[in-house]
């Protein structure tokens, strides 16, 4: 596993970046999914599981999972330092690279590509940047991802589409983590979903828990057809 030290584009246009990204990797063959979460949010947990399901193995409610159409899959692990999640990915199997953002509270573009051409993805199907933990920065800049995924866990509470509206605007699926603890905290799942539908009608909902198992399947599936349609040029 190598950890790399990234500073934010000196280029001008990070939209013109994230275009130009896009069309490689869509030459490649791999799609990129930007996971975007506070922290705490239960993201790590969660890339972990799913990554152990795509790839094969599977624990928790196994049996209604699908474990045939393994993916390869590489992790671009961005914090502003430590390397504690990229080595817990690494364990995993998945071809794993930490970068550092210099104190910078998002990717932009012009990082995750010179983070993707360091960790090396030829042949790759699927891969996760997961971006640094906040709800504001990393809405505000395109990294050239294929698909944009937010995480909000259930203690976070249901009224952060009211608080972070551009977050949903920008995601094209949300999971909402940590299901099993919903008989503990005052969280209204459908006064959650209709907030999030009222900022992004198209946006797909997947309640879940990594720890139970509980609507994994949904939410890979979502990941595999996404993955078939970028291949396909969808």
């Amino acid at each position: 596993m190598k950890v790399i030290e990234l500073h934010e584009s000196v280029t001008a246009s990070n939209d013109r970046d994230a275009e130009a990204l896009r069309e490689e990797m869509k030459r490649r063959g791999t799609l990129l999914i930007n996971l975007m979460s506070s922290p705490g949010s239960g993201k790590t947990t969660l890339l972990a599981q799913t990554i152990r399901d795509l790839q094969g193995e599977c624990s928790g409610d196994a049996g209604n999972r699908r474990t045939n159409d393994k993916l390869k899959i590489a992790v671009l692990e961005a914090d502003i330092d430590s390397d504690v999640d990229a080595r817990r990915m690494d364990r995993l199997g998945a071809k794993t690279i930490q970068v550092h953002t210099d104190g910078m509270c998002h990717m932009d573009a012009g990082m995750t590509a010179r983070g993707l051409d360091e960790l090396g993805y030829e042949g790759i199907d699927l891969a996760f940047l997961e971006n640094v933990g906040n709800l504001i920065c990393p809405a505000e800049f395109d990294t050239g991802a294929g698909r944009n995924v937010m995480i909000l866990s259930v203690p976070e509470g249901d009224d952060k589409p009211l608080k972070y509206p551009l977050m949903f605007q920008t995601s094209d699926a949300l999971v909402i983590s940590k299901i099993d603890a919903l008989p503990y905290f005052d969280f209204d799942m459908d006064a959650c979903v209709q907030r999030a539908k009222a900022l992004h009608p198209a946006i797909q909902i997947f309640p879940v828990s990594a720890k139970t198992g509980e609507g994994m399947a949904a939410w890979e599936e979502w990941l595999r057809n996404a993955v078939h349609s970028w291949k396909s040029g969808v």
